[in-house]
């Protein structure tokens, strides 16, 4: 039990956040029912395609990784009172310091290589979250407008770097040159190359696991999440975070100075958002591109909101959240292959995606284009209709 006043452990770590997925499930339901879906059938198919297999299980633990990352950088702000809303930008800018390091010394054997990408990227990511907590600590801007500016300062200045600092001469596709490799059959590693679980297997022990982008990143989740625990609730200076989040006139009385801790706190933050580059360009891509972080950052929120700012909750909560990644992306395709045809024949339908599947998406794209009106033929017929397929007339 807590002070007067205060939510038994198990109720506020493990009760509430239960009765609160419970709640989003039952709305959820309710959504299904009214545009006519079975919600029992949609959640076996997403259970099915996130945990009934190797393949989902290598996803959803990848979508985790980068979303154990996040979840822990908004923490130990939400700890220090602070809303750290840039983990958005603070993993892409990462990006840059896993590239320079990657490329730039890939003439040092592995194990000294990979060990300073990864130091690198959490140093990046750190600066970037460094500088708003500098600000709000000095000059008294806001964390929450000063790191979603610096979410999109982040997003132009790699847009730019990676386009004229990182692309080879000649390659049409805006990203980086490889980043090491890995010969799996001679099990030959070089530069700062993460093999993912499928080549391990291969080269190890000769299995062929399905093809996903897991990596050993998900092992430095696991223990990165420990480690902010014992950060938080084992070292002095989580202490004094913890401190100054709670109460800052009191931590003030203790002599915590709250300006250094502001500062401290955030650099930690944006370090750990950092640590998503580690999976996403060493252990996922192999090479630095556009955008590769695709809202993890966001996610993080929710993640954290989700796991009680825990490090233990965090990791179920992004578990969760690499399910309904995963899952949903299952149930996408599930129900676009299961969706009644109009017309009873195999020639046409009206649903899109079955146009798209059977003729194609050049198909797809010009009857959409006609459908809006865009184009009328010339036929036998003085009035002007709606244009066949291009092989059966001539359009102008």
């Amino acid at each position: 039990m807590g002070g007067k006043g205060e939510l038994p452990a198990w109720v506020d770590l493990g009760l509430i956040p239960l009765l609160n997925l419970l709640l989003a499930l039952v709305a959820t339901s309710v959504v299904f029912l009214l545009i006519g879906e079975n919600p029992l059938e949609a959640l076996g198919i997403m259970l099915n395609g996130a945990a009934g297999s190797i393949k989902g299980w290598s996803y959803m633990l990848y979508y985790a990784t980068n979303f154990i990352f996040t979840g822990l950088c908004v923490a130990v702000a939400f700890h220090a009172g602070l809303f750290n809303i840039g983990g958005e930008g603070q993993a892409y800018f990462a990006g840059l310091g896993a590239a320079m390091a990657g490329l730039g010394l890939e003439f040092l054997p592995w194990p000294i290589l990979i060990p300073l990408t990864i130091l690198a990227s959490a140093l990046f990511g750190a600066v970037w979250g460094f500088v708003p907590g500098y600000l709000q600590a000095k000059r008294g801007s806001h964390i929450v407008i000063t790191t979603i500016m610096f979410n999109f300062i982040a997003a132009s200045l790699m847009v730019y770097l990676i386009n004229y600092w990182f692309r080879p001469v000649g390659k049409m596709a805006v990203e980086s040159r490889n980043i090491g490799s890995f010969d799996f059959q001679q099990l030959d590693l070089t530069g700062a190359y993460i093999p993912n679980l499928r080549e391990l297997s291969m080269g190890l022990f000769q299995y062929r696991l399905p093809s996903s982008p897991l990596n050993l990143t998900v092992l430095l989740a696991f223990l990165v999440a420990w480690a902010v625990w014992y950060f938080l609730w084992r070292t002095k200076i989580g202490y004094e975070i913890r401190a100054v989040g709670s109460n800052t006139n009191a931590a003030v009385y203790a002599g915590i100075k709250p300006q250094r801790i502001i500062m401290i706190a955030m650099a930690v933050s944006g370090g750990l958002a950092g640590l998503v580059a580690v999976n996403e360009v060493l252990g996922a891509q192999h090479r630095l591109l556009l955008e590769y972080v695709q809202g993890a950052g966001f996610v993080g929120i929710a993640v954290a909101l989700m796991g009680r700012n825990h490090p233990f909750g965090i990791v179920l909560a992004a578990l969760l959240f690499g399910l309904l990644y995963q899952g949903g992306t299952e149930l996408s395709f599930a129900k676009a292959q299961t969706q009644p045809r109009h017309g009873g024949g195999d020639s046409g339908s009206d649903h899109p995606l079955h146009g798209g599947a059977r003729a194609g998406l050049p198909a797809l794209a010009h009857r959409s284009f006609l459908q809006a009106g865009g184009l009328r033929c010339s036929t036998s017929s003085s009035a002007p209709k709606p244009c066949p397929p291009p092989s059966a007339c001539r359009c102008r």
